[in-house]
């Protein structure tokens, strides 16, 4: 009784501690508090009692016990192999000559024992140690570099002692500082305290180096003195170096004896070409050896193909060629840099790896790496490290901050993974609460009736499950048999009530089959099985897919049967197809004529398609001859000729303008511009209607050789024309006579047999509405004129080809009318410079804004020397820009404020767009100048065309 009591209060008291861990909600709060918990650093002991009782309840956070508990029991046993590493690093760095093997080898030994690099003690003497052995390979580099730089001096006495001795003097104090500096560094590398750790072989080869170079310098030194006192007494000695004994012979004025020629080279024994031969392939196949691997950076390879290359080369040397004697020396050079600077490269690799890590925290603003991309980024970092140290030596001080910028930025990646491990137990439980539910819905709505609820509810619990957020693969096996089973047992009636509603609409379709199979279809029977399928579909949602084979499969019949009643109404509507064919060849000539660019075959076109529009059949071209022109035949047009003819087709329809421009046309046909009449088929519910006074116009303007016009049909739908370039034609008003205003047109009510109402006010109606409606002269108040005839009803295809083609042909009547306006206004402006009237162009080329008295006075200023005043031509110029409405320019606008309040004071003048001809006429008759000829341009372009 004691212990069953006692555990609940134990309980309460860990939960206390703890700050409500076992009391929490969720899993994923209980992880939090405990994690709080654990950065207060509790006892081992208490830490253990809480991982004991939780362990049984929440696995996933007790992981942050037990992870916390081993970090303690590690940390104990690396205090003593910590201690044992400590020593041994001490101890090496109190040797007087320290083996870097030694110090390489003691880091790898700690790290396989598991003593804690990353912490002190052995942190600082694993920085040492580095510092130490950095030192030293120092040391060995400014040793071997002394060296080189003794070969160099060496090679300087050498350059010199070529030259003459006086070039030599002149260099020899500067040679004497650098030796004794020489001698100075080598005395400083000698007293590095690290001098007894390098390898043996180094303080042999420097001394060799030193006694070399102060040979070689005592020799130059001494036998430039005995230069100088040579070339003092001519008694002297001569230097040893032949070059400056040779000068000062020269400067004595001794006979210098000329250089005995080389001896010429015995002729080489001749050699069997197949030993050639093979000696050629032997080193052809060691140097491919050699330039493969340093290509690819194998240095220690390399070494030994070059080796391999000596060996070839010394036992054939004699037999090879010179190119490839040349190709074997660039390779050995190259493998020779490759090995000497391999241990280079790497470090720059390493340098470059050491700065990427270090600058994985140092990211701008909002450009940091998340947890899974740092730990991906960490492991590529610590891969292509293992890479460097294949190819070259260690370097322990880039590897120390190497890894302690890696360890930095793993803490990202432990955040990470902690916020991952706490996400996946909440998801886990939100998932199997998920479950839960689903069961319990399932169980409530097992006799469900409305099946689309149904559906939208179960697609919401599948879009819950797979938006519940990220778990683990083990733990997602465990959970998605029960998420299956869960969700097919919801799902079971829905499925059932499908394949139901799928065989009723199997049945449907065979109906629909049946229907579409027989000779005479039944719109009813079609409609009500169409209206069963939309009540089915919208009873019971299937899958889009298979719903929408099913009504392709319902659909296929019916629409067969449709499309053969289409079939049998077009061949039933046949017999208008000659009349659209008639139309369209009408249009494509009008567009052949558009493409021509005459506008007086366009005007003709256009005449030819306004007539088979009225149903007027065309006749067949006659045969041309080669006596003279065809009949019909139209000539190209001057672009004069074109301004003046087309100077108002901005204001007109192509159908006006055509009945005046076509002598070749019939009447009839050119006058006449019909209403086309709505295709039957077509996809326009309407049709083009022209005015009452236009037609009573066009009636009256037929004429009599006109073909006879058909009976009027009646008119179905009209079309109305929405061309740019259409204009409506006003209705006539009605007369209203001289009687009083609110009389009635018909006369008012006389009273019975009057011209009033029928019956007892006027006269007897002829009907109940009043008059037939229909006759000509008819309507409600019958004023209506007799309704024109719009010939056959086109089909859709046709109305539209003739109606772009009019639209393109007005289009090309307007361009022609501006190219021929731009070419007269050039040919005046031309004129007007060369003061002669003959190039004025004529009154038609002008257009009809030009009358001929104008033109006279155009003429007359022009062909005479100027005599208008500045100040008149100015005015002249500022009342053409009023009537125009351009801009003036800047300059100018005081004068024309000026013009226009002068203006005011003078109402009964003629205005500026009345006498603008006149104030052309006084321009021209002044002196040309370019700023008034571009004026003048703008003004009489925006004229010309009023």
């Amino acid at each position: 009784m004691t212990s069953t009591s006692s555990k609940p209060h134990d309980l309460q008291a860990l939960d206390t501690l703890t700050g409500g861990a076992f009391t929490a909600p969720t899993s994923g709060e209980r992880a939090a508090r405990i994690r709080d918990w654990l950065a207060g650093n509790p006892s081992s002991e208490q830490m253990q009692e809480v991982f004991k009782e939780l362990s049984g309840r929440d696995k996933g956070a007790a992981r942050l016990l037990r992870e916390k508990l081993d970090e303690i029991k590690r940390a104990k046993g690396q205090e003593a192999i910590a201690a044992e590493w400590a020593q041994k690093a001490e101890t090496l760095l109190a040797q007087s000559k320290l083996n870097i093997a030694d110090a390489l080898a003691w880091q790898r030994d700690a790290a396989k024992a598991g003593a804690p690099l990353s912490r002190e003690p052995l942190a600082g003497l694993k920085a040492q140690l580095a510092e130490r052995v950095k030192g030293i390979e120092d040391l060995q580099h400014r040793a071997q570099v002394h060296r080189e730089a003794a070969v160099l001096l060496a090679q300087r006495f050498e350059v010199l002692s070529t030259k003459g001795w006086k070039d030599a003097q002149a260099a020899e104090e500067s040679l004497r500082a650098d030796v004794t500096h020489w001698q100075q560094q080598a005395a400083d590398i000698v007293a590095d305290a690290n001098w007894n750790s390098l390898d043996a072989k180094f303080a042999p080869q420097l001394d060799a180096s030193k006694s070399q170079l102060l040979v070689v310098s005592d020799s130059f030194h001494g036998a430039l003195a005995q230069a100088v006192a040579a070339a003092a007494d001519a008694a002297a000695p001569l230097p040893p170096v032949p070059v400056w004994a040779d000068e000062l012979r020269a400067a004595r004025g001794e006979v210098v004896a000329p250089k005995p020629a080389a001896p010429a080279r015995p002729a080489a024994p001749k050699v069997d070409p197949a030993v050639r031969a093979a000696a050629q392939d032997a080193v052809q196949a060691a140097l491919a050896k050699l330039e493969q691997e340093t290509a690819e950076g194998h240095g220690k390879a390399s070494a030994g193909a070059a080796a391999a290359l000596r060996a070839v080369l010394k036992e054939h040397g004699k037999l090879v060629d010179a190119p490839l004697e040349a190709r074997v020396h660039a390779a050995l050079v190259a493998a020779g840099e490759l090995e000497g600077w391999q241990r280079w490269s790497a470090d720059k690799v390493r340098e470059d790896l050491v700065a990427k890590a270090e600058g994985l925290l140092k990211r701008p603003e909002g450009q940091a790496l998340g947890g899974r991309k740092m730990q991906e980024t960490l492991r590529a970092l610590r891969d292509q490290w293992k890479q460097a140290d294949q190819g070259g030596v260690p370097n322990h001080a880039l590897w120390k901050r190497f890894d302690e910028a890696c360890n930095e930025a793993h803490k990202v990646v432990e955040a990470w993974l902690e916020k991952v491990r706490a996400d996946a137990a909440e998801h886990r439980a939100l998932r199997v609460a998920l479950i839960e539910e689903v069961k319990a819905w399932a169980a409530a709505h097992a006799g469900a009736t409305d099946l689309k609820a149904h559906n939208r509810a179960l697609h919401q619990f599948a879009d819950r499950w797979r938006d519940a957020g990220h778990v683990g693969e083990k733990v997602f096996a465990e959970l998605q048999p029960l998420w299956n089973e869960a969700f097919g047992a919801a799902r079971a009636p829905f499925e059932t009530a499908q394949k139901a509603s799928v065989e009723r609409r199997q049945a449907m379709i065979a109906e629909a089959t049946e229907l579409g199979a027989q000779p005479m279809l039944r719109i009813d029977a079609v409609k009500a099985l169409q209206q069963r399928w939309q009540h089915e579909a919208q009873s019971v949602p299937l899958d889009r897919r298979h719903e929408q084979k099913l009504w392709d499969a319902f659909r296929a019949p019916i629409d067969e049967a449709f499309n053969r009643k289409t079939v049998e109404r077009e061949k039933a509507s046949a017999a208008m197809s000659e009349h659209d064919r008639y139309v369209l060849d009408a249009s494509k000539a009008l567009d052949a004529a558009n493409a021509g660019g005459d506008a007086q075959k366009i005007r003709a076109a256009i005449a030819g398609l306004e007539a088979a529009l009225r149903g007027e059949v065309p006749a067949p071209a006659p045969a041309t001859t080669s006596d003279g022109p065809s009949v019909g035949a139209t000539g190209v047009e001057a672009p004069g000729q074109a301004a003046a003819e087309f100077g108002e087709s901005a204001e007109q329809t192509p159908g006006s303008s055509d009945a005046e421009a076509t002598p070749s046309a019939p009447a009839a046909a050119v006058a006449d511009a019909p209403d086309l009449v709505a295709p039957a088929d077509g996809a326009d519910a309407s049709a083009r209607s022209d005015s009452a006074a236009h037609e009573a116009g066009e009636a009256a303007s037929v004429a009599p050789a006109a073909t006879p016009k058909p009976a009027p049909k009646p008119v179905v739908a009209m079309r109305g024309d929405d061309r740019p370039s259409s204009k409506k034609a006003e209705a006539a008003p009605a007369a209203r006579g001289t009687g009083r205003f609110g009389d009635r047109r018909d006369g008012g009510r006389p009273g019975a047999g009057g011209p009033g109402r029928p019956n007892d006010r006027g006269g007897p109606r002829p009907d109940a509405r009043g008059g037939d409606r229909g006759a000509p002269g008819g309507g409600r108040f019958g004023d209506r004129p007799p309704r024109e005839d719009r010939g056959p009803r086109l089909g859709d295809a046709a109305f539209r080809a003739q109606r772009e083609a009019l639209e393109r042909a007005d289009f090309a009547l307007r361009k022609l009318a501006a190219q021929a306006h731009g070419e007269a206004l050039t040919q005046v402006l031309g004129a007007w410079e060369q003061r002669d009237a003959a190039r004025l162009p004529s009154v038609q080329e002008l257009g009809r804004a030009v009358t001929p008295a104008v033109r006279t006075q155009w003429s007359q200023a022009v062909g005479t020397a100027p005599t208008a005043a500045a100040s008149d031509a100015a005015e002249a110029l500022l009342r053409l820009e009023m009537a125009a409405e351009v801009p003036t320019p800047a300059e100018q606008l005081d004068a024309r404020r000026a013009l226009q309040l002068k203006l005011l004071t003078k109402r009964g003048d003629p205005t500026p767009a009345q006498t603008w001809g006149q104030d052309a006429g006084k321009v021209l008759a002044a002196a040309h100048d370019a700023a008034t000829a571009r004026r003048l341009q703008n003004a009489l372009k925006a004229l010309l065309r009023k």
